[in-house]
Order: structure tokens, then C-alpha cells, then sequence
């Protein structure tokens, strides 16, 4: 049954087997059983016992947990139970954050109204929304929520606000007249309701012609459940370097530990030195820390006004290549506001019109009286008499007013509406015939707005006398005084952000419910539209093939009047192209595309439920500038993230290769197990959190152009950097280690242990930024308290007996801890006066 909007009533009444006096009770059990329950369906969920089993599917944490069981065997029971309290509290955020994204379809299901009044046999009936049925024929007023799709057949003054599923603020006048074009978009089939619409004006009847998963909600519920979740280039990169990581450390381990039979060393013993091995080798709190830095960044996007549901939004926003915005309340303030004047005769006189034909009920009457307001001088004075008021097929509306014992009528409309009833034209002596020169000059200033996306409201009076009544039968030979234009104003700094969006290597596109006129001029207005840019409407874009879309979506920067299903092809169409795409929306009908871009963004005041909960970051102002800022942040945190592995990985390498040198020089082992999870868990993990919390120069951020989506988080430049830091790091805790080694095997111990410990310590003032801090200063107050709360916890386990005998340390001479200190200052010397002989150059 498509285009029902296009069939006779009593054609839709024969297919549906019903009539205007409803079904029997008898055909709509029939019906229940046939259709099912007028209800959205959600598909199966996972468990929470299979969510969290599936966190530990990593590699990584694979490997974490063979080295706890081992450790286990070879009786390190405190390696044991940290690595296991490691794992399972990332399982536990995984959970988490899965089960709060999952709540879309739920919004959705809040949306029909929970009794509808229906006909049948004849007679009207209160039943549950749920029980709507095919054929039913359903009682509308205003006021009432629609509970499923149908053809109206019967209407008074009846209007429908349907922006939940097109976009259209506007309430859509509807009509039970039978439409003759073909293959119309939704918001032009006026013969036509949907559920999850409301009435807010009027009566009517309609049959019910789908329900459930059949209605236009229920296919973009369908979209909802349908959409594909994209990983980040921070998850896939995360996701590859912990597989290629797992791989090597088990590789090397197995040559280790088959070397180390080779060589004659007993199997608990050469299962020790593997399991240090790997200790020393994986980051246990990288997932960790990552999922806290992203969390920062969630909290400090919060404070300017863009709240994160899911964290992986707060990295991938900083790679967005391409961002698909809304118009209104995004680039504009959603509000009218009069932008031109146009008056004949006297301006006192035109504003007088302005003022006494308002009657403060609508934003466009609000507008208007403000302008008029603003600019009048004298005070008016009158009495109101009458009003006939506006409606949306009379398109105009007329007040009389009493001044001096003489009636006035003003009246105001579009002017296809009032033009045709004018007979005269104002003058600054009083009023003469209109001429059509007169009409040319009005509609040629008429077109000129409307071609820039205004709306014009034009004006005229009419004297009275002493009548003290008016009918619509007075709305003619009307005086013309003139027109205002009125436009959905830019917020002052829409501009701005699109500049700093072009800046940023981002292209911004408009898409829109709106006509292509008002879409055009806003995109010029902002930027958005440049020269050679195309602009397509939703029917355009249905005659496109997807190759021709493919071909030229580089070059539409605006879309008009578009369909939840083209805003979720042109989204598709993008990431085909290897776009990273983020895409604000506020409508149900902007939900799926929401979920399907790899950012959704929704607006906190205007979005429904379903938009904030199918997306992943929520703009509690509604402001597209807001998103530049989420934007500059996102990559702010992606260089934090890089930095804090950085970090992480440098000091990780120096103990793989500290394991190494010992066992190829048939050395005692440098390290205990829990010596390698104090620094992992301890040492490293607090600064790497705190590098985490840098702030960044957002100009100097936005002038970067966004990363490639495949490139690789650990790339040569970061690898290598990592490499030589380890190694520097590592010569001097050999150092430290043969040092001790003169002493005894325990002692060589407990100074590697303590210069690894404070030499990655102070190496994370190298890792916070580029520059040195020699340069810069220490402007990141976080590290440096983290750095003295690290500094008591190494030296508590160095002096406190107590602690000494529970990370096993021995107690050092003053001579050996000024060695300690000596070596594990010098890396961080040496790489800072490479930073500094840098920024020189």
C-alpha cells in the first residue's frame, strides 16, 4: 500500500476492508493477530555475564592472565591478585559503558500516546494505544499524540507538528483532499498522519494504514537497530598495536624460556625469568589510563557545554574530517527576528501598523512587535474591538482598533494572501490608487527576500468610521503600507567557528528540512556554501545513483528537505570515502543517521530522547561553535593519550631490555615480579594520568589538519622515540644494577628497582609536551603533584623497613643512594637538553 496519499478514501476503505464507521470487533481481533501489537520491537540484547566475558577477549589481557596463573604456580601470589584486579576492573568499565549507549529504541516506545479513541461498530471506544489495529478509524483533537500511520478522510482547521520526524518546526496544515503528485517526501503528504507526531490544532479522522514496525517510526527504529557502531581510529589503532604487542611478548618469552631449558636453568626457574619477561613488557594499566584521560576530557568538554555519553566521542572527535549540521538552532539562534523594512508614506504611521496588527501570540508576532517597538518614538493608544484571526488557509489576519471615536482596521498576511485584496497605497499626504508599476516594484522587493531565504509578512489598513464590528467580507480595498522581512538570525559566532572549521581541515554540511532558498542563504551567510559547491535537494538526491553521490558528495555542501534515509546514505556515502563524519541532529528523524555517523552529536535543548540517546555527545547550547571546541579538545586528548603511552612504553622497553642484558650475560635477575607491578601500577600509571590532564592551545590544535583515520596511533616517529628514550633510560640503570652487583645479587636488585622507578619518574616531564620544560615552565600543576606523591611512595619503600621487606628491597648505603639518584636523573638531563638545543634551531 505505498503512496496512500494519492488513493481515493473509498479506495483505501475497500483495501483495508473497513469504512468511516469502523471495523467490527470481530475483524480487529483478526486484525491484532495478523499485524501484531501496535508496538516497536527491540532486538534481543546481550547479557551483562556475556558483555563482560567478552572484555576479556583482548590479547593483552589473555597474556595478563597466564602470567597471573603462572605466577600462581611459582607461588607470586601478590602478582597474582594485582594483575587479576587489573583486568577485571577494565572489565568492569567495558560493561558499563556498553550498557549505557543501548537506550534508543526505549525513547522511542515513549512516544504514542497511551489511549486513542476509536470507531468501532459504530461507536466510539477508549483502548490502549498498543491495540490500534489496521483499518481502525482513530478520533483526533489537539492536543493528542498520534499513535499510528493513516489517511485522513476527515478535517477541520486540522494541523499536525510533525518536526520530530522531518526537521520542519512549522505545525504542517492538513487536509483529507486527495493528493495527485507522485513520489512525495513526507512532509509534503498533507493527507496524511504518523505516529509519534502530535495535533495542535483542530479535529479530524483518520484509518489506521500501518502500525508497530510498519510506521515511519518503526523503520527508523528499524535504522536505529540497523546502524553499524563504529570503532575510532583510537580503538582500531589500540585494538592492532595490543595484538601486535601480545604477539611479540609471546614470541620472545617462548624463545626465552626454551633458551633458558637450553642453558640448564630449572623450569620453575625459567618460567619465572619468561613471567618477569612479561611483566616487565606489558603496560597492565594502559587500558586504564586510557579510559581515565578520555574521562577527563568528557569532564572538561562538560564545562564548555558538550556532554559525552560515550567516551570513545571525547578521541574520535579530534580525527572528524567531515561534519553534517543542522540549520536551525545550530547556525541560528531559532528565533525570528525582523532583518529589512519596506514602508510607503509615513514611517511613524507603518510602525503604528506593525504595532496594532500584533497580537503577541507567535515568535513571528513577537519579532515584529520588537522591531516596532524599538524604533516607534510616540506612544499608541487605542482600544481593540474585534480580531479576526489567522489561520493557514486564510494566510492573514485583520484587528480593528478605536482611536479618537474613529475604527481602524490593520491587517497583516503573506502577500499572496493580501496583495490581491489592495486597492490603494499609502503616501506621505495620505493614499492614491495602487498602479501596477506599484505591484511591480512590491513583488520585484518581495522576491528579492524570498530568493535569501526570508519570510515577508506585508501590511495594510483599512478606515472604519464608527463600525465597531468587522467581518471577512471588510478585507478588501485595503491601503498598502509596506513589508518587513523576517529571518532566523546566525548566532554571532557561527561564522567564526565555520572559518575555524575550514582551518581545521573539516568540511562542514548543511543538512536541513528546509527549503532550498532559506538553506542557501544561511550556508552563504556562514561559509558553508563556497563558490562551485552544489546544493541538492531530498528529490534530487533520490534521482542519484550512488555512484553519481560518491562522485560529487565533495562537492554539496547543502542539503535540503531531506528523509531520515538520505541523511543516513549521505553519512554512509562519506565514510565509503574514508571520512571520519560527525553529524548534529535534534529529530527522531535524525536518530539514525546519529547512530550510523561515527559521532553523533544531538542538541540538549531542542533534541527529543531519541536523538540524545542515539548519539554519543549531547550540546547543552545547541551551538555549532561548540563543537569546534569538542573538536580542538578531542585532539588535545588524542596527543595526551599518545604522550601518556609514550611514556608508558619508554619505561616498559628499558625494563625488557634490563631482563634481556642480565639473561644474555647469565646475570641474577634485576627484578622481583612485584618490583615491575609497583612501577606499572604506581610510578607509571599516576603520571601517565596526569600527562593525560595537559592542556592544549586550541588555535594551535585546529590549525593541525585531522589525522587519516588508518593511521597508525604508534607510528615510526612515536616508535622511535620510544626506542631511543628506552635505551638511554636503560644504560643507566645497568649502570645502577653492576653498581650493586659489587655488593650483593639483593642489593643490584633494589637499586635497579629504585632507578627504574624515579628515572621513568622524572622521564615524564619529557613525555607532557614537545618542547622542554626548561622552555615552557611546569605549567601542567598535576604532574608536578604527582611527581612529590611518587617521590614519598618510592622513598617510603626505600626507608620504612616494614615496606622493605614487602617489595622485598634491601636497605641501601648513603653512597649507593646517591648513585640511585645520579643515574636516574640523567636521561631526563640528557633528553631535555636535546629539547632545548631543538627549539633553538
Amino acid at each position: 500500500m505505498e503512496e496512500l496519499y494519492s488513493k481515493s478514501i473509498e479506495e483505501i476503505f475497500t483495501t483495508l476492508k473497513t469504512s468511516k464507521h469502523g471495523l467490527s470487533n470481530k475483524v480487529a481481533s483478526q486484525n491484532l493477530k495478523k499485524y501484531g501489537y501496535n508496538e516497536l520491537v527491540e532486538k534481543e540484547k546481550k547479557s551483562k555475564a556475556r558483555v563482560f566475558l567478552e572484555q576479556f577477549q583482548d590479547l593483552l589481557v589473555i597474556l595478563l592472565i597466564i602470567s597471573a596463573l603462572i605466577s600462581t604456580f611459582i607461588g607470586e601470589i601478590e602478582s597474582m591478585i594485582v594483575i587479576f584486579f587489573v583486568i577485571v576492573l577494565n572489565a568492569i568499565l567495558g560493561t558499563y559503558q556498553h550498557f549505557k549507549a543501548e537506550k534508543s529504541i526505549t525513547s522511542l516506545k515513549t512516544l504514542s500516546s497511551p489511549y486513542v479513541t476509536v470507531i468501532r461498530e459504530n461507536k466510539e471506544f477508549n483502548i490502549p494505544a498498543r491495540e490500534v489495529v489496521v483499518g481502525d478509524i482513530v478520533i483526533i483533537k489537539a492536543g493528542d499524540m498520534i499513535s499510528a500511520d493513516g489517511r485522513i478522510f476527515e478535517d477541520y482547521d486540522l494541523e499536525v507538528n510533525e518536526s520530530s520526524l522531518t526537521g520542519e518546526s512549522q505545525g504542517i496544515t492538513k487536509t483529507s483532499k486527495t493528493l495527485t503528485e507522485k513520489k512525495l517526501i513526507l512532509a509534503n503528504q498533507s493527507n496524511m498522519v504518523f505516529s509519534g507526531t502530535s495535533c495542535i490544532k483542530g479535529r479530524g479522522k483518520y484509518v489506521v494504514t500501518k502500525t508497530g514496525m510498519n510506521t515511519e517510526i518503526g523503520r527508523i527504529a528499524k535504522m536505529i537497530s540497523e546502524a553499524k557502531v563504529k570503532k575510532t581510529p583510537l580503538q582500531n589503532s589500540l585494538d592492532s598495536f595490543s595484538r601486535i604487542l601480545a604477539i611479540g611478548i609471546i614470541l620472545v618469552c617462548i624463545v626465552v624460556f626454551i633458551l633458558s631449558i637450553y642453558r640448564h636453568i630449572s623450569i620453575l626457574d625459567s618460567l619465572m625469568f619468561a613471567v618477569s619477561l612479561a611483566v616487565a613488557a606489558i603496560p597492565e594499566a594502559l587500558s586504564t589510563i586510557v579510559v581515565i584521560v578520555l574521562a577527563i576530557g568528557t569532564e572538561r568538554m562538560a564545562s564548555n557545554n558538550a556532554i559525552i555519553k560515550e567516551l570513545k566521542a571525547v578521541e574520535g572527535l579530534g580525527c572528524v574530517t567531515v561534519i553534517c549540521t543542522d540549520k536551525t538552532g545550530t547556525l541560528t539562534q531559532n528565533k525570528m527576528a525582523v532583518r529589512d523594512a519596506k514602508y510607503y508614506g509615513n514611517k511613524d504611521f507603518f510602525l503604528e501598523c506593525l504595532i496594532l496588527s500584533s497580537n503577541n501570540t507567535t515568535p513571528t508576532e513577537n519579532a515584529i512587535l520588537d522591531f516596532a517597538l524599538l524604533n516607534n518614538r510616540e506612544k499608541i493608544v487605542g482600544e481593540k474591538l474585534k480580531e479576526l484571526s489567522f489561520t493557514s488557509n486564510r494566510k492573514m489576519m485583520s484587528i480593528l482598533y478605536r482611536k479618537n471615536n474613529q475604527t481602524t482596521m490593520y491587517s497583516k498576511g503573506a502577500s499572496e494572501a493580501l496583495l490581491p485584496r489592495i486597492k490603494y497605497i499609502k503616501t506621505s499626504s495620505g493614499f492614491r490608487l495602487i498602479e501596477n508599476e506599484d505591484l511591480d516594484k512590491i513583488n520585484h522587493d518581495i522576491n528579492i527576500m524570498t530568493n535569501q531565504g526570508l519570510r515577508v509578512i506585508t501590511f495594510a489598513y483599512k478606515e472604519m468610521g464608527l463600525q465597531s464590528d468587522i467581518k471577512f467580507i471588510d478585507e478588501t480595498n485595503l491601503i498598502f503600507v509596506g513589508l518587513v522581512s523576517l529571518v532566523d538570525p546566525l548566532r554571532p559566532e557561527s561564522r567564526m567557528a565555520v572559518y575555524d572549521c575550514f582551518k581545521a581541515g573539516i568540511k562542514p554540511v548543511m543538512l536541513t528540512g528546509d527549503h532550498k532558498n532559506t538553506a542557501m542563504y544561511i550556508a552563504k551567510e556562514t561559509g558553508i556554501f563556497r563558490e562551485k559547491d552544489m546544493i541538492v535537494s531530498g528529490e534530487e538526491l533520490d534521482q542519484m545513483s550512488d555512484d553519481k553521490l560518491y562522485q560529487d558528495i565533495d562537492k554539496i555542501s547543502v542539503y535540503s528537505r531531506l528523509t531520515p534515509a538520505h541523511k543516513i546514505r549521505i553519512v554512509e556515502t562519506w565514510q565509503k570515502k574514508g571520512a571520519i563524519v560527525a553529524m548534529t541532529g535534534d529529530g527522531i528523524n535524525d536518530a539514525p543517521a546519529l547512530k550510523q555517523a561515527d559521532i553523533g552529536i544531538a542538541m540538549g535543548k531542542s533534541g527529543t530522547e531519541v536523538a540524545k540517546e542515539a548519539s554519543a555527545m549531547i550540546l547543552t547550547d545547541d551551538n555549532f561553535s561548540t563543537i569546534i571546541k569538542a573538536v580542538a579538545n578531542g585532539r588535545n586528548v588524542y596527543q595526551n593519550i599518545q604522550n601518556a603511552i609514550r611514556f608508558l612504553l619508554s619505561g616498559n622497553f628499558a625494563g625488557i631490555l634490563i631482563v634481556l642484558f642480565v639473561f644474555l650475560f647469565d646475570l641474577p635477575l634485576p627484578f622481583v615480579a612485584v618490583h615491575l607491578l609497583f612501577i606499572n601500577l604506581l610510578t607509571d600509571s599516576l603520571p601517565a594520568i596526569a600527562i593525560g590532564m595537559e592542556d592544549g592551545n586550541d588555535k594551535d590544535l585546529l590549525k593541525r589538519p585531522p589525522r587519516k583515520a588508518n593511521e597508525n596511533f604508534i607510528n615510526k616517529k612515536l616508535l622511535l622515540k620510544i626506542a631511543i628514550e628506552g635505551l638511554i633510560i636503560t644504560i643507566f640503570v645497568i649502570l645502577s644494577y653492576l653498581t650493586g652487583l659489587k655488593t650483593s645479587n639483593d642489593v643490584a636488585r633494589t637499586m635497579t628497582f629504585a632507578t627504574l622507578c624515579l628515572a621513568r619518574l622524572f622521564h615524564s616531564f619529557n613525555c607532557v609536551r614537545a618542547r622542554s620544560f626548561l622552555v615552557t615552565g611546569f605549567k601542567n600543576t598535576y604532574l608536578v603533584l604527582t611527581f612529590l606523591i611518587c617521590m614519598i611512595l618510592i622513598n617510603a619503600v626505600l626507608f620504612i623497613p616494614e615496606l622493605q621487606k614487602i617489595f622485598v628491597v634491601s636497605k641501601l648505603t648513603h653512597d649507593q643512594l646517591i648513585t640511585v639518584y645520579g643515574y636516574s636523573l640523567m636521561p631526563t638531563i640528557i633528553l631535555q637538553m636535546h629539547a632545548v638545543l631543538k627549539y633553538q634551531n
